[in-house]
């Protein structure tokens, strides 16, 4: 039996694009281990079908986390029986290259960003060059490499001349039951329930202005559902607007529960701002949750998703991103129930052709040989 090691910088808690990958791979006969970091604060994982190894480290950020992590990570590699390397993301690569050279292994790299385009990289011009430094001494050596959307695809061929394979970030095909009700989730039924989600909910995700357009929507109930740098600037700003009943944050959430809540929302937004490359190329896994729930979204003018969008005619994409055009693009839902359900029917139609099970062609040309 083969083995393959897939190495992340999170906790595993939420990380479906690596779960799925893991359980196709065990699917296909592979032994797999997936390893991560721990947290103090990082709840248990549940039983899983293949291997799971989560690292406690003395640092939890910052450069000197990514130090201790890579090392630490170098070493476990080194030392452990296996077959194929995984490195996701660049902040995982420099280890596998190395020990996969070292032992003469096969080394696969799935970007899930285009990770020196981030915004947090960009604003730190020390960070860039070290990260940059990195991926150009990594990718000469690459022969397989794996991207989730088409833009970092170009991308990586345009600086590099690799062509990386686009397995795009899609849940698996058929609907969950609802085991919820609204009320289960503290849901009002007399609102219109608009949901942002997401693993990192950071700077430039149009949260901000998503809550501050909750001021303009006496009708309309905002849930974010998720973790991030900037969860604690949201609670005070639902604070200091008095937007407690208009506005609820929800720590992150299993993928079953996460679907139950985007279930019964009534639109989904993704209205990241583009500050950067990492997020003109995105085409985040919410982009395909709200299709797979059936719900309408409003999304930002960036390629990726307004393609999707527009392409399968499920949403609204505005212009601009600011509490005045997120607020007029959900009234446009709200007083037009003809177009919302169009969309909804839109949403289902686009599910059958937007499944995992789709793009796992394109790795099973990748591992299963």
């Amino acid at each position: 039996m083969k083995r393959a090691i897939l190495s992340v910088t999170n906790d595993l808690y939420t990380d479906a694009r690596v779960d799925k990958v893991a359980m196709f791979l065990t699917r296909n006969g592979y032994d797999v281990t997936l390893v991560g970091r721990c947290y103090a604060d990082s709840p248990e994982l549940l039983p899983r079908a293949y291997h799971t190894h989560r690292m406690r480290l003395l640092f939890r950020k910052n450069w000197i986390f990514y130090a201790e992590y890579n090392l630490r990570l170098f070493f476990y590699l080194l030392f452990k029986k296996c077959d194929v390397f995984i490195a996701n993301d660049l902040d995982t690569l420099l280890p596998n290259t190395l020990v996969s050279r070292l032992r003469r292994k096969r080394l696969v790299y799935d970007s899930h960003e285009y990770f020196c385009g981030e915004l947090s990289v960009l604003s730190n011009p020390k960070a860039l060059k070290v990260w940059k430094a990195i991926e150009r001494f990594c990718f000469p050596k690459l022969k397989t490499v794996i991207t989730v959307s088409q833009s970092i695809v170009d991308q990586y061929e345009k600086e590099y001349g690799v062509r990386a394979h686009l397995v795009r970030n899609i849940p698996p095909a058929g609907t969950p039951p609802l085991t919820c009700t609204k009320a289960d989730l503290g849901m009002p039924t007399d609102k219109f329930n608009i949901i942002i989600q997401g693993n990192g909910l950071n700077e430039g995700r149009g949260c901000e202005e998503s809550i501050l357009a909750i001021q303009q929507l006496p009708d309309a109930h905002l849930f974010i559902i998720g973790g991030g740098t900037i969860i604690p600037k949201l609670h005070r700003m639902v604070d200091e607007l008095q937007l407690g009943d208009r506005v609820t944050i929800v720590p992150r959430q299993t993928q079953e529960k996460l679907f139950q809540y985007t279930a019964l929302a009534d639109a989904g937004l993704a209205m990241d701002h583009d500050v950067g490359p990492n997020a003109q190329y995105s085409l985040p896994n919410k982009i395909f949750e709200y299709i797979k729930a059936g719900i309408p979204q409003i999304v930002s003018n960036l390629p990726e998703r307004a393609r999707i969008v527009r392409q399968y005619q499920i949403g609204l994409v505005p212009e601009t991103i600011s509490p005045e055009s997120i607020a007029e693009a959900v009234r446009t839902l709200q007083n037009n129930p003809q177009l919302c359900q169009q969309y909804k029917n839109n949403c289902l139609k686009a599910a059958q052709e937007l499944t995992w099970e789709h793009e796992e062609i394109i790795l099973r040309d990748i591992y299963v040989m």
